[in-house]
């Protein structure tokens, strides 16, 4: 079934009260967004116009094509880190990057369309964590060049740490005053007054003041273009198009996470459920739309949507309005934005990478699970020290594998393997009746409970191998199984094998329902006779009678 590309509609009791409130709430998000969208652009080297633009079309389109009513999206930092990569290491032009961002918008059109949206959030916690930690430490990082007020440097991180001596140890007084000042704004806004007037906004106003009036020699962002936004065709020639792929794919899982985690929280503050896959659908037609006018693409914001909501927002028109808002701004933007000193934006930044690291995850370092360390610190630092691409993906192959062990030892625990004395198992057996050995046990038991995958397969094998060569009669108890994969299937059939090589006899006890479909499917037991396979445990004992020759008989 197709998800409907058609705008989302209005409540029917729609009214002048909820417009207010969707007003009130698109507005004060624009300003909220405005130093940030500036400030990304600038970041990623394509301008603050671009950083604009990305933030009116993609909030435009996720809020009236998206699934989330009160959701806000725009070039967040994840995205503007992404666009950074995707710059440095994947595109050769301007015009590839944005192909890139146009091939990211349709392949989360198509998560939405083949209704998958939902699994993008199935992503580990701790490789998030890491990858958004990183994220944070990227931005700090970036932006220390030109706190100092120095010229950005190419070749990634490692080219910043090398020009940071240099940086360091001549720096542009006029334009460190200017970032202390805009970041101590941010840092202590107080809280109250933040509802009505962000941080950033008052310290982009102060830190133009200071470099207008006194500190002139501040770099600043100097002229704009002007006008409406030129069309961008996408590259299609083949080479671009399959060297795109991969890119494209991080950054539409990239802003899909983002999305879909800014639904949540929309969720939880409007008591409302969001729709997954339209939510995805609009947030692709945003980045195409971005890509195609030389924007930077978006994704939906946790911060914006939550000052939208508290604001009063509570519809797609609230996001409408906060579009339009940056759009009139867009219009004059030129004579305000050019003496905005780049340094003000870097302490803007600086404070929003800090709040970006998970620092709620990392003062509980010390109590988190290794392995899930593990996963968290190798993103984190494949984030800062490689890239984001090559973090998401290797940092998704570590939590598999991660998961896979926590999945091997939870299975593992619930098989028991144990021997069935023959005092016990055969109490009426007259080999025991005076001189038999008390603790011989010719029968062994293996319960299998619970459910059995590719995880713990092998050590299945290992586990129980070794149980069954010292047994003549072996019991295989699928009485609590509830599923068994492929895999481990396949190692039940090794471990038939391995007792039949060792003249061990195999009985199969209450073999039944999917487990028993899937089994028999594979052929696994095409050495074992159909007699037996017995429903009860008193007739797994009498069969296993039998094949001792005990009972005096």
């Amino acid at each position: 079934m197709a998800v409907s590309n058609t705008p989302m509609r209005l409540p029917y009791d729609y009214d002048l009260r909820k417009l207010l409130g969707d007003a009130t709430g698109g507005v004060t998000t624009a300003v909220t967004v405005l130093p940030m969208a500036l400030a990304y652009g600038v970041a990623t080297g394509l301008g603050p116009i671009a950083g604009m633009y990305g933030a009116i079309v993609v909030g435009f389109c996720a809020s009236v094509f998206g699934g989330t009513p009160a959701r806000i999206a725009y070039p967040a930092a994840a995205m503007a880190v992404g666009m950074m990569v995707v710059l440095s290491k994947h595109a050769d032009s301007l015009s590839e990057a944005l192909t890139i961002v146009m091939l990211a918008g349709l392949i989360q059109i198509a998560l939405g369309v083949l209704r998958i949206g939902r699994f993008v959030t199935y992503t580990p916690y701790s490789m998030i964590a890491g990858f958004t930690s990183g994220i944070g430490v990227i931005i700090i990082l970036v932006q220390t060049l030109p706190f100092l007020g120095a010229d950005a440097a190419s070749g990634g991180i490692f080219g910043i740490l090398r020009f940071w001596p240099e940086a360091l140890f001549a720096p542009n007084l006029h334009a460190v005053i200017i970032g202390l000042t805009s970041l101590a704004i941010c840092v202590f806004w107080p809280r109250q007054l933040g509802r009505f007037v962000p941080g950033p906004l008052p310290a982009l106003v102060v830190g133009t003041l200071m470099a207008t009036l006194w500190l002139r020699d501040a770099p600043v962002i100097g002229a704009l273009p002007q006008g409406l936004p030129s069309l961008h065709m996408p590259e299609m020639a083949l080479r671009v198009l399959l060297n795109a792929v991969q890119p494209a794919l991080i950054l539409a899982l990239i802003g899909s996470i983002n999305s879909l985690v800014a639904s949540l929280v929309a969720d939880s503050l409007t008591r409302t459920r969001h729709k997954s896959n339209r939510e995805l659908v609009g947030q692709g037609i945003g980045n195409v739309a971005a890509g195609l006018l030389g924007a930077l693409p978006g994704a939906g914001a946790t911060t914006g949507t939550t000052v939208n909501i508290r604001a009063g927002g509570r519809s797609p028109v609230s996001g409408v309005i906060y579009a339009s808002a940056l759009f009139v701004l867009v219009l004059g933007l030129g004579k305000i934005a050019e003496p905005i000193p780049l340094a003000a934006l870097a302490g803007v930044l600086i404070k929003a990478g800090w709040d970006i690291i998970d620092w709620r995850l990392i003062k509980r370092v010390r109590h988190v699970r290794r392995d899930y360390l593990l996963v968290m610190l190798f993103t984190l630092l494949l984030t800062v020290f490689v890239n984001l691409i090559t973090a998401i993906v290797l940092g998704l192959i570590v939590a598999a594998f991660a998961r896979a062990r926590e999945s091997e030892q939870r299975e593992l625990s619930s098989v028991i393997s144990v021997p069935l004395l023959d005092s016990e198992f055969f109490p009426d057996s007259p080999a025991h009746a005076d001189n038999g050995d008390l603790f011989q046990a010719r029968v062994g038991l293996v319960d299998l409970r619970g459910q059995f995958s590719f995880a713990s397969a092998s050590q299945l094998a290992w586990l129980v191998g070794a149980d069954i060569e010292q047994h003549e009669v072996v019991i295989f108890d699928f009485s609590n199984t509830t599923d068994m994969d492929d895999s481990a299937a396949l190692v039940m059939e090794r471990l038939i094998d391995a007792a039949m090589g060792t003249n061990t006899e195999c009985i199969v006890l209450n073999l039944s329902g999917p487990v028993a479909d899937n089994l028999r499917s594979l052929n696994v037991f095409r050495r074992v006779p159909e007699e037996r396979f017995v429903d009860d445990l008193d007739a797994a004992r009498e069969l296993a009678r039998g094949l001792l020759n005990d009972g005096g008989e």
